[in-house]
């Protein structure tokens, strides 16, 4: 008779697992987590990669952003084919995160109200954008989407509009600056080894990897606390046309005293993320899946099987 999927509670007792804390730990989700973190990696490598263009002067005209990184994929041979694949990966990115905002992430404190907010925001995050590629796919592939810039300003304007708006706009901003100063630190101390089944690494291997971590997350940090700041100075002088896409952002780094070598430097950061978000599809910690009550209780004195976050 096959033993009840069970959950172990933190003082160690087991207890059966409820419908949607299976369907959280499912194979589905598992493969819906790599695929969308395989399409993450493809839009950061394709970004990193136009802003090193435009670094070095060229960039033929594309913006530095998701749009940009669209287009460049919907213009190659078998372009729209390749959007829906996009389309697919960033859906299930969506899905995933959704998924861990309604049940929790299955790690230690997985389900406090902060880590299920955070789900939340990255599940409309990856929502927005698939929609933006399906727009693109749907368009003939040819097109990209509407640049970042012209969107952030647009949405900026508006919320400026609003009854303490310009309250909000701040808000916003400090939160994009904390974020990027919190992913920075934790890229620094590496924490997202958590997450990855470094034993089946080589030890060159998991060098590598831890690289590409920490300093894809560092960039990825720098350009969202500098994002923020751009959103706080349209707040505190009230002036959408201060907030800025990742494009603009990329650009205003080269315009800094160290000029087009804190472009380039921030470009392969994220070119370098982008190849750990391949990496984190690879050896990302996955949930133990129709695991028996005596394993997943740690018996015979075995530790409980780490799970993913």
């Amino acid at each position: 008779m096959e033993v009840p999927d069970m959950a172990v509670r933190k003082d160690g007792a087991a207890q059966p697992k409820s419908q949607g804390r299976r369907l959280a730990d499912s194979r589905a989700v598992e493969v819906a987590s790599r695929a969308g973190l395989c399409a993450r990696g493809v839009i950061y490598v394709l970004v990193g990669l136009l802003a090193v263009q435009i670094g070095f002067g060229g960039g033929s005209g594309k913006e530095a952003d998701r749009s940009g990184a669209v287009g460049t994929i919907g213009e190659q041979p078998f372009g729209r084919v390749l959007l829906w694949a996009l389309v697919v990966g960033l859906a299930a990115m969506a899905l995933w995160r959704l998924s861990e905002a309604a049940f929790g992430q299955t790690v230690t404190d997985g389900d406090r109200w902060t880590r299920r907010l955070g789900s939340l925001g990255l599940a409309v995050f990856y929502a927005v954008i698939c929609v933006g590629v399906v727009q693109t796919a749907l368009a003939g592939g040819s097109s990209g989407s509407r640049p970042g810039d012209e969107t952030s300003k647009e949405y900026t304007a508006r919320v400026l509009e609003w009854p303490g708006g310009r309250v909000l706009v701040g808000t916003f901003g400090a939160v994009l600056v904390i974020v990027g100063v919190v992913i920075l630190v934790r890229s620094l101390m590496r924490k997202f080894e958590k997450n990855l089944r470094t034993g089946e690494m080589s030890p060159a291997t998991r060098r590598v990897v831890a690289v590409l971590g920490i300093v894809g997350g560092v960039a990825c940090g720098v350009v969202a606390a500098a994002s923020g700041l751009f959103v706080l100075l349209a707040a505190v002088r009230f002036d959408p046309s201060e907030a800025k896409g990742l494009d603009e952002i990329l650009r205003s780094f080269a315009a800094t005293p160290a000029g087009p070598v804190l472009l380039i430097a921030a470009a392969v950061g994220l070119v370098l993320f982008g190849v750990y978000s391949l990496c984190e599809a690879r050896w990302r910690e996955a949930a133990a899946h129709g695991t028996p009550a005596e394993e997943s209780t740690g018996a015979q004195g075995s530790e409980p099987r780490p799970r993913a976050s």
